[in-house]
């Protein structure tokens, strides 16, 4: 009967151990990559104009990066790590003033186990605009 009891209580343990209540979460995601600006080009417009190409050269710029004018997300066009472009419609340029310009390298997800790890969305400094 002792060794029935024994044999229970060992089942019973490892049973618990097996299936604990430890939690499997995967690594949190890390800082993804902040992007710089260096320059844009142009780097100003008259007001009342055309839609605009800008083309913004820097570091850092992520495949799917984002151009963002005023905090709006602009069609981009990856170019290379170091370049990219936007189209900015004509209405964003039709008063004198001044746009920030950023760019975004977006968050992508983790592949690792359980969903974990990946990157954070960076953005850039902001860099001015200036509509004449």
């Amino acid at each position: 009967m002792k060794t029935v009891s024994v044999f229970f209580l060992v089942a019973l343990t490892a049973f618990g151990l097996a299936c604990g209540s430890s939690s499997k979460t995967g690594a949190p995601p890390v800082a993804g990559t902040t992007p710089t600006i260096t320059e844009l080009a142009p780097d100003n417009v008259n007001a009342g104009g055309a839609d605009l190409l800008l083309t913004i050269n820097g570091t850092h710029f992520a495949s799917d990066a984002a151009v963002n004018w005023n905090g709006a997300a602009q069609t981009t066009t990856y170019v290379s790590t170091s370049q990219l472009t936007a189209m900015i419609p004509a209405a964003a340029t039709a008063t004198a003033g001044t746009a920030t310009v950023t760019v975004t390298n977006p968050a992508h997800a983790g592949t690792g186990p359980y969903g974990g790890g990946g990157t954070l969305a960076a953005t850039s400094t902001a860099v001015d605009f200036t509509i004449n």
